[in-house]
């Protein structure tokens, strides 16, 4: 564990009654934000290594905390939830995209949409969405060649929005799939500007990044509404997520405004194609760097996946492609840092903790910690094998976050993902690139800077 000693005080900035938490003295007005600002996770890192697993921390005149224990993370994730809502400190900056959609919502608005949106994820309507899946997979990979090298996380992002609006939506995005590649980039980016900023700056200021932001989010929403539209003029019934959605009703009979519809279509399009994508780009650039993994993971791919197979019934079989997925998200979890409020005056850990304090949680932090796993840094899928998710603490290992509020597609997006692995590995294997290795930049998702470009050699 690491050492609480030498750490520096923060009381001044907590109740006077309670024990100040350890953490980083700073600067003076600034606190630790120009170190938070040059690498993000290489400051948390070096919060948990030099104070522990409880950590105080300013950004300008905010303090945060920092928390790195996976039960006192199940206390505010389950047992007292309703206490430690999301942070608005950093959700009132992405307002803008994602409004009052399940990501940013709270209480009984939260929960009414919650409700709605739990028939498409079932057993049943995932099976639904399998072949959809495999589909779309097999077209692209058919026009791949051997020798061709690729960024696949160019490749994966544009395949997971096809198959969200498909599976979803019951809608075409083929010909968007550039335009919301970039208008993605645009918002990615300046999100992660702001995550760096200790003040609020409006929207309507025209900086730079704000100018891209709002050109990218005007893309976003004409594609989003263009698919409601579409769906309402449609005379044909389905039962996917967006009929639900259209289709529900208040407890007063009236329906879902359409700011409501887009604030939960752009949230399931952008956050159910990004993670999924996430997933498997860091996943392809791990089996780049150890054939001897993709060849464990392609022997049941080939054996399993054949073509013509029926994937409800084989991809459950796909213990090695999943495996290989949950390694993946260990070592580069999509959702990298999470984060909540409290709502009141508090203790965590033995330390007080003031009303309004950011609590931020770091999965990245915990899937590397030796305590939880051995060679936490070596990628090896086949720790899963023995059932190490029954025997880690529930809360060291939470790629979709935890409680309540884990993520809602969560069995989607590890089917998902699963399936498209190893449509891809029964084809090819896919050899790294040393020279363009990439670089995880931390936004609201955990992004591979620079791509990730390997080259493709066609299987026998």
């Amino acid at each position: 564990m690491p050492s609480l000693a030498g750490s520096a005080s923060l009381a001044g900035h907590l109740p006077p009654s309670g024990r100040a938490a350890p953490g980083p003295k700073g600067l003076p007005l600034v606190g630790s934000l120009f170190d938070f600002a040059r690498d993000p996770i290489a400051f948390f890192e070096g919060c948990v290594t030099q104070y522990g697993d409880f950590v105080a921390f300013r950004f300008g005149p905010q303090t945060s905390f920092l928390l790195n224990d996976p039960s006192e993370i199940e206390r505010i994730f389950v047992k007292e939830h309703k206490a430690f809502p999301k942070a608005e400190h950093f959700w009132r900056q992405v307002r803008a995209v994602f409004g009052d959609g399940l990501l940013s919502s709270e209480g009984a608005f939260w929960q009414r949409q919650r409700r709605l949106a739990a028939p498409a994820f079932t057993p049943l309507a995932l099976s639904h969405y399998a072949r959809a899946i495999v589909l779309a997979s097999e077209q692209m990979v058919s026009s791949w060649q051997s020798g061709e090298v690729r960024d696949i996380h160019a490749d994966m992002m544009g395949l997971t929005l096809k198959i969200t609006a498909q599976a979803l939506f019951g809608t075409q995005v083929d010909d968007d799939v550039a335009e919301v590649d970039a208008a993605l980039d645009d918002v990615m980016e300046e999100i992660a500007a702001r995550i760096k900023r200790p003040i609020l700056i409006p929207d309507a200021v025209p900086l730079p990044g704000h100018l891209r932001y709002r050109r990218g989010l005007t893309r976003l929403n004409a594609i989003v509404e263009r698919i409601i539209s579409e769906r309402r003029a449609s005379p044909i019934e389905t039962n996917d997520l967006l009929s639900h959605l259209i289709h529900a009703r208040d407890e007063d009979g009236s329906k879902m405004s359409d700011r409501q519809l887009r604030d939960e279509v752009i949230t399931f399009l952008l956050a159910g194609h990004e993670t999924t994508a996430l997933a498997l780009s860091w996943s392809i650039y791990l089996l780049g760097q150890h054939p001897e993994i993709d060849a464990y993971a392609a022997t049941e791919a080939q054996r399993e996946a054949k073509q013509g197979a029926e994937p409800t019934d084989y991809i459950p079989r796909l213990h090695r492609c999943s495996h290989v997925i949950t390694e993946s998200m260990r070592l580069y979890p999509p959702a990298w840092g999470l984060s909540r409020e409290a709502a009141r005056d508090c203790e965590i850990g033995g330390y007080r903790v003031k009303a309004k304090t950011p609590i931020f949680t770091l999965p990245w932090i915990l899937h590397r910690d030796a305590r939880y796993f051995d060679e936490p840094l070596t990628f090896r899928p086949q720790r899963w094998e023995d059932g190490l998710a029954q025997r880690l603490p529930r809360f060291a290992y939470l790629p979709f976050g935890g409680g309540p509020r884990i993520c809602i597609g969560n069995r989607f997006a590890l089917m998902e993902a699963t399936a498209v692995l190893a449509t891809l590995l029964r084809r090819f294997r896919f050899v790294g690139q040393s020279d363009r290795a990439p670089k995880p930049f931390p936004s609201i998702t955990l992004r591979p800077k620079g791509g990730v470009w390997v080259k493709l050699e066609a299987r026998s």
